[in-house]
């Protein structure tokens, strides 16, 4: 029965921390963040639904994608994928987007980064999986800087809810 803990820090530098023990195994943890029939059943906060647009899972592949909020607002996504090491480790950056798959500003902030590097990494814990998730500002002004520091409590808050859909999503395949 999938069930997961937490932690999240942050540091003195403008890097974004979390550390989640996710009560599956890690082949399977993998397969659930890298498979796009898997992905779109529950990434993202609770109540949107995800749709891709386009999915190339490979070093200098992307994730286009577009999610719908549960007031009806639309949003678009870009994850450009720079490496791979499966089931050990992932790097992509991660953006706002147009329709297009253009990178664009937040909506709702004109000083986030326009790029985040994203590095997560997958261990084996007695038949549990270790993921740790570092985020930082790329190619980022000391104010964007700044603003991605300003937002980590929402951050944790936002993660923490799509990782408990994760779960749960992790549960009832194991079920």
């Amino acid at each position: 029965m999938p069930t997961s803990s937490a932690t999240a820090s942050t540091t003195a530098e403008t890097a974004f921390h979390i550390t989640r023990t996710i009560d599956a195994p890690r082949d399977l943890v993998w397969q659930t963040f890298t498979e796009l029939d898997h992905l779109l059943r529950w990434w993202g906060p609770k109540g949107s639904a995800l749709m891709s647009d386009s999915f190339d899972l490979r070093p200098g592949g992307r994730f286009h994608y577009r999610m719908r909020l549960p007031d009806g607002t639309i949003m678009w996504g870009l994850f450009s994928y720079h490496e791979l090491q499966e089931p050990d480790r992932i790097a992509f950056t991660s953006s706002f987007a147009d329709e297009e798959g253009n990178v664009v500003r937040a909506p709702f902030s004109d000083k986030w980064p326009l790029t985040v590097l994203n590095v997560w990494t997958f261990s084996e814990q007695d038949g549990h999986t270790r993921l740790e998730m570092v985020g930082r500002p790329h190619k980022a002004t000391a104010e964007e800087q700044d603003q991605f520091r300003s937002m980590h409590d929402s951050m944790r808050l936002g993660f923490g809810g799509t990782f408990d859909q994760w779960d749960a999503y992790l549960k009832g395949m194991t079920n």
